[in-house]
């Protein structure tokens, strides 16, 4: 494989563009909204020039990445010559079943059909194309370009060709990856939402500060970052989706969003991006 395309140039979309076109890879980039897409082009060279001034690339380096990133105005532009599309746009099932009829249409009858999300399933989404044993989920987490773990969702209809193939990629991205099989939440949604409600739980209940129940996890497990913390860096509304949605198919009262979360996401105090969630945030 050496052409990927990427479809949603959002904070992950854009992540994935940088860190494949980083590592060699032909790079087609293209989302709904031409603000969007230019946004993320502005993103993406700007994080690459941060880079250069801390001594972790060459200017050469940054120059080569960007001339291999081409934003694409439309979705059959971008794919045309994919060997593999990551899609990446928003964790709504409806809205990624919609983008994968179009794929199938317009991509490559060998070109391989991934999806980027963090807990939805697989096998629903590639039950809208004409090639499901080419469709697998390739998770990759935020910040793409720092974090070092790929999750690798194998369908109940997906090819052992496909998984190969998905895992090669995100080695030659430099990442690690794991395969899991098809199940709400996978791995590691699962096991964090699970973590991050708990979390909010006991915030709710008094227990502790955010800073010290954050603290227990960083201090006491080793973990790189507390789950009320990593929520705010995630989104609020985000997390009250996954966390409804996994509620709902696993049928288990330990994923019941708590109130404390609902309040939040009602009020608008969705995490960094807003300025606002368990913390304050300062304007990027």
């Amino acid at each position: 494989m050496r052409t990927i395309a990427v479809v949603g140039a959002g904070t992950m979309g854009q992540g994935i563009a940088q860190v494949a076109a980083t590592t060699g890879f032909t790079v087609f980039l293209h989302d709904a909204s031409g603000d969007a897409l230019r946004a993320a082009l502005d993103g993406i060279r700007r994080r690459l020039e941060s880079a250069v001034q801390k001594g972790k690339m060459t200017g050469e380096e940054r120059d080569a990445t960007l001339v291999r990133i081409q934003p694409a105005p439309s979705l059959e532009a971008a794919v045309r010559h994919g060997d593999l599309v990551i899609e990446a746009v928003p964790e709504k099932l409806d809205l990624k079943v919609e983008v994968f009829r179009a794929l199938d249409a317009a991509a490559p009858p060998r070109a391989l059909l991934a999806t980027n999300t963090s807990s939805l399933s697989v096998g629903r989404i590639a039950a809208a194309t004409r090639r499901p044993e080419n469709v697998i989920g390739m998770h990759f987490f935020n910040p793409v370009p720092a974090m070092p773990l790929v999750e690798v969702i194998r369908a109940e209809r997906t090819a052992p060709s496909a998984v190969e193939a998905a895992l090669d990629v995100a080695r030659r991205m430099g990442k690690e990856a794991i395969v899991v099989r098809d199940s709400p939440g996978f791995a590691t949604s699962r096991l964090g939402v699970l973590l991050g409600l708990e979390a909010m739980r006991m915030l709710e209940e008094g227990v502790a500060s955010p800073e010290d129940i954050d603290k227990a996890m960083t201090l006491g497990y080793r973990h790189p970052m507390g789950p009320l913390r990593l929520t705010d860096l995630v989104g609020l509304d985000v997390r009250l989706a996954i966390a409804e949605y996994l509620h709902r198919e696993l049928r288990s009262e330990a994923f019941r969003p708590p109130g404390i979360l609902r309040r939040m996401v009602a009020d608008g105090k969705l995490g960094r991006k807003t300025g606002q969630g368990f913390y304050r945030w300062e304007p990027e």
